[in-house]
């Protein structure tokens, strides 16, 4: 194997640089392209907690609360799913599965139990790990869907059938809180929409025709959501229930399935065309996005205990423009690399001690060699 440099081609079509010595196609860095999609997302979900209480007086808010849960979880979700396209369910692939999204999974599907006992005043609420809480949702469903990659791989139509499949939930209302299964198969099609694109892709919606037609299609798509506040329920954004949850026919379910994905699949598209594809200063904190997306839900829920919503001065303009600047602020700073530092044990743990070695060519379980 040469040790010389040699490039490599990144989600945005440039050329990146393997580092000496680095086996030939590893990048040298991060995709600067994915790190700022990925903390920009993050900023717009703590926002959007933080827009929360604020919505029942505020039409404006509860437009750019609707306007952001469109497409936030989505561009989230299908970025997940093409950083899951090399996932073959090797030793290495469920180590690192096991490690990064389970162990999370437990600690803070735990802490979050504990910590919502004092700050919902609910002392007797059970650890269960089967429901997940607030914001574990995730970790759960992209547990489940990075375990069916190799199918979604595999089959000739993925995105249809997957499609398919979030309909027939809305369908269900009998599908229970376990695993938040209901959630995870309403936002399987942006998955597996990521399982199957491409770095021509990301590269496409960057270019100059796509970001001004970005311009007037958010544009349009705010004016739409205020207009939809008194008309539409918001909490089909959330994919988390069935049809007969919203008083509507069992046929809204899969009509409304493909109107949404549609919908967040062009704001997703104009959000990731703004997206810059250099280093920025916030670069690096994509990197921590994990981080801040699981620590904020303590900050939220701590301002709820103390009810900070229930003082003027939030529901006031300045007041939430000032409580959306805290909300990116408190994200940011859990994005860094001392909380990481902190909280690496237990979002990154290494635990070689659980696992068996694996040879680091194939990445499978080393046999005896026959005598």
């Amino acid at each position: 194997m040469s040790d010389t440099a040699q490039p490599v081609r990144t989600a945005r079509g440039t050329a990146a640089t393997a580092a000496p010595g680095n086996p030939a196609g590893r990048p040298k860095q991060r995709d600067a392209f994915f790190d700022n999609a990925k903390y920009l997302a993050i900023v717009l979900v703590a926002m959007g907690h933080a827009w929360e209480p604020l919505r029942s007086d505020s039409r404006a808010v509860t437009a750019l609360y609707t306007l952001v849960y469109a497409f936030h979880m989505p561009a989230f979700i299908i970025i997940s799913g093409y950083f899951s396209r090399s996932f073959d369910a090797s030793p290495a692939k469920i180590k690192r599965l096991v490690t990064g999204v389970v162990v999370p999974y437990v600690v803070f599907e735990t802490a979050y139990t504990l910590f919502t006992r004092w700050s919902d005043g609910v002392p007797d609420r059970p650890v269960s790990l089967l429901d997940p809480l607030y914001l574990t949702w995730f970790l759960a469903a992209l547990f489940i869907w990075r375990l069916t990659t190799p199918i979604w791989r595999c089959v000739r139509w993925p995105l249809p059938i997957a499609l398919a499949v979030a309909a027939l939930a809305t369908l269900s209302p009998s599908i229970g809180h376990d695993l938040d299964l209901q959630r995870t198969l309403q936002f399987l099609p942006y998955f597996v929409l990521g399982l199957c694109l491409r770095p021509e892709h990301f590269s496409l919606v960057h270019t100059w025709r796509v970001r001004l037609l970005a311009v007037p299609v958010l544009a349009g798509a705010l004016v739409f959501s205020y207009w939809a506040v008194p008309r539409m329920d918001y909490a089909w954004f959330f994919h988390r229930d069935a049809a007969e949850h919203f008083g509507v026919p069992a046929w809204y379910g899969p009509l409304m399935t493909l109107a949404l994905f549609g919908c967040s699949l062009v704001l997703v598209a104009c959000f990731l065309s703004w997206v810059p594809g250099r280093r920025m200063w916030f670069t690096a904190l994509g990197a921590g996005t994990l981080y801040g997306y699981l620590l904020h839900g303590f900050v939220v829920q701590a301002g709820n205990h103390f009810d900070w919503a229930g003082h003027r001065w939030p529901h006031t303009p300045l007041g939430a423009i000032a409580v959306t600047l805290v909300a990116g602020a408190v994200v940011t700073v859990l994005c860094t690399a001392p909380v990481r530092r902190v909280f690496r044990c237990v979002m990154e743990p290494r635990m070689e001690w659980a696992f068996r070695k694996t040879s680091p060519v194939t990445g499978s379980t080393p046999t005896r060699a026959r005598r």
